[in-house]
């Protein structure tokens, strides 16, 4: 708010001195105005954040998503756009999306069906769960990675195994909306386990040169193919960001795709 030559007001307040002069004192009201703006500042962001943790909290015994009941989905579908409506009409920062992000909840059935394969599956572990953006420094788009973390009991680490990572390009389509054009899915970072390198290369004996070379083969090991249909096209779709500051990201996957709640991580190491 600008202020105007306050000195020079025709009702000005005064104040008595020990002399016989008397000294004018600015306005308040202005003063009065900005406090009442900073006020209702703080009370929005605080508003906001309450609602935040309010969905967290309703996602929080879900499993990610995976064993939701009706009432919670709609508990969590109420909390989620009581926080979408802060973002409503900007734009994304494609500076602050960049990083890495935890899924903590969704409704896509691709990602639902490997949480339930790990369930059911003895054999078949599903850790955490990443989007990695690349897009720092960029207005148009950038790279997107979804990153999966899974292991297979006694033969790989628990939890963080080996990764699967699907990665796709973006570009920036409308002021929350882009385009994911898909175009790899790869295999990688192969942890085994303590057991299955023992099997290879027992710790009582001299490593041979063939054991410690499998060692590594399934260290450096990595598989990848391209994405695409039936046609050989690349596989794409939209992918509404329908909140985003700099500790949360929701968004929904257009067409009815599901929604997706992730919250900051730590950079991811490769």
């Amino acid at each position: 708010m600008a202020f105007t030559t306050p000195w020079t007001s025709s009702v000005s307040p005064l104040i008595r001195t020990g002399h016989s002069h008397r000294l004018p004192l600015p306005p308040s009201k202005p003063f009065r105005c900005l406090a009442r703006v900073s006020s209702a500042a703080l009370s929005e962001a605080a508003d906001l954040e309450r609602r935040k943790h309010d969905l967290l909290r309703a996602v929080q015994d879900t499993r990610r998503g995976l064993t939701t009941t009706s009432d919670q989905r709609s508990s969590i579908e109420e909390s989620l756009v009581s926080v979408e409506r802060y973002g409503a009409g900007t734009g994304v920062n494609l500076g602050t999306l960049d990083g890495t992000w935890r899924l903590n909840y969704t409704s896509a059935s691709d990602v639902l069906v490997l949480l339930e394969a790990s369930e059911r599956l003895p054999f078949f572990q599903v850790g955490q769960i990443f989007q990695k953006f690349e897009c720092r420094d960029r207005t148009d788009g950038g790279i997107v990675r979804n990153v999966v973390r899974w292991s297979v009991p006694t033969l790989l680490e628990e939890q963080d195994g080996a990764t699967l990572l699907v990665t796709a390009k973006f570009s920036v389509v409308s002021k929350r909306n882009i385009y994911l054009q898909f175009e790899e899915i790869a295999i990688e970072n192969i942890n085994i386990s303590e057991e299955l390198q023992t099997l290879i290369a027992p710790a009582i004996l001299p490593r041979s040169f063939l054991s410690l070379q499998i060692l590594q083969f399934l260290k450096t090991f990595k598989a990848q193919t391209p994405v695409r249909n039936p046609e050989r096209r690349s596989v794409g779709g939209l992918y509404y960001l329908s909140y985003l500051d700099r500790d949360m990201l929701l968004g929904r996957a257009v067409g009815g795709g599901g929604v997706f709640i992730f919250t900051r991580a730590q950079p991811l190491r490769r």
